[in-house]
């Protein structure tokens, strides 16, 4: 339940985003940064000590090269996330939804063909196939709408290379490991804010929206996901993911009514199709009853 709900909240995400659609897509990234650096040291130091003491006790022994590594990965990370998040706030509020929505779809196949190319992480000849199939949807999609892919496709590849970064990042906890990469987002982009940003937003709407995109869609869905991790494996967290875009699509066709013609309707069918393939031993052994012995 956690981590359907944590990927069902963001599902939804596009409503407070659009609600600041007035606002610069770099404006309101800054402000989710800032509201969710202090939120997460917050929930970190009120409830999650012990895992913060742990973790610089280890970085205390750890040798020096690893600390570097360490180093590197987290900024590293840090720059592929504030990337993603700032593409994915542009796309819901100046391209669209369903571009948005799409990213999460291709974004999982993204990090597993990533996983192969660069982790040496082993693939299937069912899981490569179903990336040929992903493959050919997109080029379908491209055919009717380049940019409606190109952002898709930019918002996934962004998030797949941050969670391949994560998951090489071992024997540190993960929430302390998002609050250090947040933090390194704000000194990142301060020297921004100050220098090109206006008057500090007074009105009671736009704080109110980013308060609950920083808490409702960072930091809560987080702590869910995280939370899931601990009960279920990571490869059913991997099929729950999808809840995120069929909401997604869900609320930019019914909510907001963004028209979805049949040659997307096609392409999109066929990305389905690919995630079935992919997951399919999973899913066989998820929801196919095994007929008892004897």
């Amino acid at each position: 339940m956690a981590g359907i709900l944590s990927f069902a909240i963001w599902g939804f995400f596009s409503i407070p985003l659009r609600n600041l659609q007035v606002f610069p897509s770099q404006e309101i990234l800054y402000y989710r940064v800032f509201s969710s650096c202090a939120l997460i040291w917050v929930a970190i130091i009120l409830f999650r000590r012990k895992y913060l003491k742990r973790d610089i006790q280890y970085l205390k022994l750890a040798k020096v090269k690893e600390r570097k590594a360490i180093l590197f990965k987290i900024i590293a990370a840090t720059i592929f996330l504030v990337l993603n998040w700032y593409t994915f706030i542009y796309a819901v509020n100046n391209v669209s939804l369903q571009s948005a929505a799409f990213a999460y779809m291709v974004c999982p196949l993204l990090t597993a063909f990533g996983g192969y190319i660069l982790l040496k992480e082993k693939l299937s000849f069912l899981k490569l196939a179903s990336l040929g199939i992903a493959l050919i949807s997109i080029i379908l999609l491209a055919t009717g709408s380049i940019i409606d892919v190109a952002w898709s496709v930019g918002i996934a590849i962004l998030y797949a290379f941050y969670l391949i970064i994560q998951k090489t990042m071992k024997h540190l906890d993960k929430l302390n490991v998002l609050a250090v990469q947040i933090s390194f987002a704000v000194v990142l982009m301060l020297p921004f804010y100050l220098s090109g940003h206006d008057a500090i937003p007074s009105g009671s709407w736009f704080w109110g929206n980013i308060l609950v995109v920083a808490l409702v869609f960072t930091i809560i869905p987080l702590f869910l996901s995280l939370y899931a991790l601990i009960g279920i494996p990571s490869s059913t967290l991997g099929i729950i993911i999808y809840v995120n875009p069929i909401i997604a699509f869900t609320v930019a066709v019914f909510y907001f009514n963004e028209q979805i013609d049949q040659h997307k309707l096609f392409s999109y069918m066929l990305l389905v199709v690919s995630i079935v393939v992919f997951n399919w031993t999973l899913l066989k052994d998820i929801f196919v009853a095994k007929t008892p012995k004897g």
